[in-house]
């Protein structure tokens, strides 16, 4: 890849990995319009570790208060506000892990199709638009409980079918169950860790089976690049998701969709 395609893989990945309009979706736009090839799994893995490094840091004080209460809880006995969400988040990856595993050669060989993608696109799209309406915006991420959390967390497992969108479908649910705004965002973004890095270590063990030989250069930029576009994305979309809701990205989701569309069937 030249620099320039590296730099906006990276951006596509870094943004959309926690704004709720489909990575997938967007990642096939370049090869659709540019007609690039796939960048393959040593890229896909740098991308993936750059977006992983923005929602540690961002989430760093969160993420160190609620590993050692957690531990405190499993040591000690004690459960705080922190320690629940950690056992939260837990169980709400759970779902995703299963059905990962078990759903994972189904999903590529009959739900990876452009077509797909654009139709889950508009449909998850309109759920999200669904979602926004019906939120209570009465709880946050310290409120959610276990149920809720799993609840979640099976929709967080139907973003392997590409184009739902893993903050997507995480954020409709959380709104759905009643977290305001603000709380449905922070718990899908520290849900993604463990999915992310999952992923990441996945992704690392079929690149280095593969034999696959290893650009540095397009790898250390692609991890530099996503982290810098993820973090911002966080970092912006928190500050303003409470004012302005959802309806902003569902009207982009179905341009989008209809855009797909365009460029698959006519």
């Amino acid at each position: 890849m030249d620099t320039l395609q590296v730099i906006i893989l990276a951006l596509i990945q870094g943004l959309t990995e926690f704004l709720p309009i489909s990575s997938s979706a967007h990642l096939i736009l370049p090869s659709q319009i540019l007609g690039w090839e796939d960048q393959g799994l040593a890229f896909d893995v740098a991308v993936h570790i750059g977006s992983l490094l923005a929602v540690v840091i961002y989430f760093r004080k969160e993420i160190w208060a609620m590993l050692t209460a957690w531990i405190a809880s499993i040591f000690k006995g004690v459960h705080t506000q922190d320690s629940k969400l950690a056992w939260w988040i837990i169980l709400a990856t759970l779902p995703a892990v299963f059905f990962g595993f078990m759903a994972k050669d189904l999903i590529e060989t009959y739900l990876r199709g452009p077509g797909v993608i654009a139709i889950t696109t508009v449909i998850f799209g309109l759920m999200l638009w669904v979602g926004d309406k019906m939120a209570r915006n009465e709880l946050t991420e310290y409120q959610t409980g276990w149920r809720k959390a799993l609840l979640i967390g099976f929709a967080q497992a139907m973003a392997i079918i590409p184009g739902t969108s893993r903050s997507g479908i995480t954020i409709t649910a959380a709104l759905m169950l009643g977290l305001n705004r603000d709380a449905a965002a922070r718990f899908s973004f520290l849900m993604s860790i463990p999915v992310i890095l999952g992923a990441a270590i996945l992704m690392s063990k079929d690149a280095l089976a593969g034999d696959v030989a290893f650009n540095y250069t397009e790898i250390l930029l692609g991890i530099a690049v996503s982290f810098v576009a993820a973090y911002t994305c966080i970092f912006f979309f928190l500050k303003i998701i409470s004012k302005i809701g959802m309806t902003p990205f569902v009207l982009y989701r179905l341009m989008l969709g209809a855009v797909l569309c365009g460029f698959i069937f006519l």
